[in-house]
């Protein structure tokens, strides 16, 4: 920035007041300029905050944070909100290990009013703040921002429907960019498009009760309408479906006007009662490469700023996503009982070959969990074989779903679980380190987790052949690089397999935690402790097995996850050791994710500090079973 930018004398909402619109609009040129900086080196949801710069400029300049409460949905677009509230010197931490996070977080600001890190939620939190503002007699406001993508959520419209109940004043910003990650999807984002358009209202609303007078028999068929519950304005009026739901409806509202931005936020704060301001923003506004292709700055690692190309990084090999994306699309090919099924993610999830090659077979429903999996348990229970990809972190949304529709009437749907463990620099919002434990709790269910990109697609092979629930959790990023097979094959059922054999102690890892294992073993062997490595593949049902032959044979057992310890794979090891009453014969270690959240942070450092990388994990093994003998033989 320059000794005479304005940005640079931001420090707080408050210093906005007694700017002018032309200071406000070099001040938005000036946010986008240096989120384009911070960005293009940490990485970040780029897209969406270039596209709110000036509706949250409006926002700050005409409300008072933190007195007044700005909820986020989602989250991902509060980058300027964060730089306008005390936070622009450590903007340029964003996402990174000890810095800012991606998303709101009250305990780093009070101008965050809400954590927010899924969907769908910023309506229900911000009646919640209104309620709670009324019984205390307060008086401040309270301000719901919520994306056009977030409106396909249920829990939105369970939001909306009591708030236009109670009547409490509320304001909610529809923040339609015509995008959540992909493109959106569904009757709302269709009856959206018709309201952003509005020729035909804006022509009848005009014209429509003149033309009527003007004919022969329009006062007749005026009056009639008049007579109809609502009357004209359902012929003519945009925003019914919110006034009906008992909210006020101004727009649509061009999002990039601060001038009519900042009058009609105005406006609103007069109202007693819930308000809804649709506004339409540009997703990338301001940048062309952002503004071409959205979807792809939504969220975007490094990139070069001068071109818009992702910085260069060495070659790494495919992704699971990718793997899984291509290999369940074969499987397609040979099977027509396969159904695909996404939230809102067919490129995230690696759904989008699937839906190049088998359209008639691929549905996206929208940032609908709940709805994913109860629909594909109704296509399970017609016949089909549907799959259903979502992010790890975003299955915990549907849990109830899984257990009370598919798992209680043991159906056949595979759950394929992407970005599970820890995902890095979206943080505790993102990481997928409980579906290990909330899935195996539940009965009629089988969970898999593979050490490589190669036994993924053996599992994704293996589960569309069984006749109940399966789920497959796999991490974020690149695979291992190892060769793929040409065939697939049926892997038996809770069937763990050695990697290596040990006198000393076994390790016994899930999923990412494989090649860990193998790692801490080779340092322990250099510290002469005879190490051996099984790769479980399954945290249910388990290799009881082989399991109780070496708790007998070898004494010692440790596990080892990307995952919450507290009921996880770890647990169900230890559970049944001592229902078989091995205990007594054999010590165990559980290694994996205690009783708290993992902030964000590079994964790599994340694991080091919960001494999950090889280091930590022969370290711990060490200290617990070898650190009083004096012979390891």
């Amino acid at each position: 920035m320059t000794a005479t930018s304005l940005l640079e004398n931001i420090d707080s909402p408050r210093d906005l007041k007694g700017l002018d619109t032309e200071q406000l609009e070099q001040l938005a040129k000036e946010l986008r300029q240096y989120m384009l900086k911070v960005v293009s080196r940490t990485g970040g949801h780029l897209a969406p905050n270039l596209g709110v710069v000036e509706l949250t400029l409006a926002l700050h300049f005409v409300f008072d944070s933190p007195a007044d409460k700005i909820v986020f949905d989602v989250g991902h677009q509060s980058y300027v909100h964060k730089i306008l509230t005390g936070r622009r010197e450590a903007f340029a931490t964003l996402r990174q290990y000890g810095g800012l996070s991606g998303f709101p977080k009250p305990t780093e600001s009070p101008h965050d009013a809400f954590g927010t890190g899924h969907s769908s939620t910023s309506v229900s939190a911000a009646l919640g703040l209104a309620i709670a503002r009324d019984l205390q007699g307060e008086d401040y406001n309270v301000v719901a921002v919520i994306g056009d993508g977030s409106m396909t959520g249920g829990l939105a419209y369970e939001a909306l429907n009591n708030a236009g109940n109670l009547k409490k004043r509320l304001i909610v910003i529809l923040n339609d960019n015509e995008m959540s990650i992909s493109k959106n999807v569904g009757a709302m984002s269709e009856y959206l498009d018709k309201l952003r358009t509005g020729e035909t209202y804006n022509w009848l609303k005009e014209n429509f009760e003149e033309w009527l007078q003007g004919m022969e028999a329009g006062k007749d068929v005026l009056a009639a309408v008049n007579r109809v519950k609502g009357s004209l304005k359902y012929l003519v009026t945009p925003g019914t479906v919110f006034e009906e739901l008992g909210f006020k409806y101004f727009g649509p509202v061009d999002g990039h006007d601060l001038k009519a931005l900042i009058g009609i936020l105005s406006a609103a704060k007069k109202i007693k009662g819930p308000v809804l301001i649709h506004v339409l923003t540009k997703k990338g506004k301001g940048y062309a490469p952002a503004e071409e292709n959205p979807d792809k700055f939504h969220g975007i690692g490094a990139f070069d700023l001068a071109t818009g190309k992702k910085t260069a990084a060495p070659a790494a090999p495919v992704t699971y996503t990718e793997v899984f994306g291509r290999t369940l699309t074969a499987l397609a090919d040979r099977n027509e009982k396969i159904v695909a099924i996404t939230a809102a993610m067919p490129d995230g999830t690696g759904l989008s070959y699937f839906a190049a090659a088998h359209q008639d077979r691929f549905l996206d429903v929208g940032i609908a969990e709940q709805h994913a999996v109860t629909c594909a348990a109704g296509l399970a229970m017609a016949g089909a074989k549907p799959v259903c990809a979502v992010y790890s972190t975003f299955a915990q949304r549907a849990y109830d779903n899984i257990l009370h529709d598919v798992c209680l009437q043991n159906l056949p749907v595979v759950l394929c679980l992407d970005r599970a463990g820890l995902v890095g620099d979206d943080g505790p919002t993102h990481h997928g380190v409980f579906d290990l434990a909330y899935l195996s709790s539940l009965p009629n269910m089988t969970v898999m987790a593979p050490k490589d990109e190669d036994e993924l697609r053996h599992m994704l092979y293996t589960a569309l052949q069984m006749e109940s629930p399966a789920a497959i959790r796999y991490p974020r990023g690149s695979g291992l690089g190892v060769p793929l097979s040409e065939e697939l094959r049926n892997l038996p059922l809770g069937k763990a397999e050695v990697l290596s054999r040990g006198r000393n102690v076994m390790i016994w890892a899930i999923g990412s935690m494989v090649t860990t294992a193998c790692q801490a073993a080779n340092l322990l062997r250099a510290r002469n402790i005879d190490s051996g490595v099984v790769n479980m593949r399954f945290a249910k049902p388990l290799d009881k097995e082989l399991l109780f032959r070496q708790a007998e044979e070898v004494g010692r057992i440790v596990t080892l996850e990307e995952g919450v310890s507290a009921g996880g794979a770890g647990s169900r090891v230890l559970a049944a050791l001592n229902e078989a009453g091995l205990l007594e014969k054999c010590r165990v270690l559980n290694l994996g994710i205690g009783d708290n959240f993992v902030p964000h942070g590079d994964r790599a450092l994340l694991l080091r500090d919960l001494g999950l990388d090889a280091e930590g994990v022969a370290l711990s093994i060490e200290k617990h079973f070898f650190a009083k003998e004096s012979c390891c033989g």
